[in-house]
């Protein structure tokens, strides 16, 4: 139970939460995030460039997190097509709980029928998206093995490459961990970019429609 509570006490310091529990701690969250309905709230991005930021001083080994969360980010997703394929529609006419909001799973649906299966490698870089894309995939019977090629394509692109915007912050910018939080922030902004452009452009769209309407009715016939 201290353990739990600790857990809890670092999770807004991604740099003392993965300094408390190291691989173990990432591998987890990583596994959970992109794997577990219930993980749609963990800081992956963050997390992830952090972890990068102390490999660069030699805290941490950026290709042996490389290997272990990739492999931890592609089996998660792998959980979440099986959770798909095995509740399917149920999911969808199931009411909001504390650990589960309907509202997700129908944004990474709308998301997958726009983009098919790219998806999976594009939702890997979209907070919340992520966590359902996979589950999606599962309910609509995606080929397993089409699937697997996104899912392996899209975990090690995520993983890797924010590891890798940490570790080259940390290399080759001076000072950079002073401002660590400034970092993740930018992080964070970036990953929600695509799905706060997306809303506006749908509420855009929703609000245009009704006044291209009124104005056709106004236009005479000839």
């Amino acid at each position: 139970m201290h353990s739990l509570s600790e857990f809890w006490h670092q999770y807004s310091d991604p740099t003392g939460l993965i300094l408390w529990g190291g691989y173990v701690v990432l591998t987890i969250i990583i596994f959970s995030e992109t794997g577990l309905l219930i993980g749609f709230f963990l800081p992956g991005d963050s997390l992830l460039v952090t972890a990068g930021l102390l490999a660069a001083r030699g805290m941490l080994d950026v290709w042996l997190m490389c290997a272990i969360l990739s492999a931890a980010a592609i089996i998660g997703q792998t959980v979440g097509y099986e959770i798909g394929r095995a509740a399917g529609p149920r999911l969808f006419a199931r009411e909001d709980s504390t650990f589960f909001k309907r509202s997700h799973l129908q944004r990474a649906h709308d998301f997958y029928e726009k983009h098919g299966g790219i998806t999976i490698v594009i939702a890997r870089f979209m907070p919340i998206v992520r966590t359902f894309v996979p589950v999606v995939a599962g309910a609509a019977r995606m080929r397993y093995r089409a699937f697997q090629l996104y899912n392996l394509v899209g975990g090690v692109l995520w993983v890797c490459g924010m590891l890798m915007i940490g570790y080259s912050l940390g290399r080759y910018v001076p000072g950079i961990e002073k401002h660590i939080d400034k970092v993740i922030i930018l992080v964070i902004a970036i990953s929600l970019a695509p799905g706060l452009i997306g809303a506006w452009r749908r509420k855009h769209a929703a609000t245009a429609a009704p006044a291209v309407t009124d104005l056709r009715t106004t236009i005479p016939e000839e």
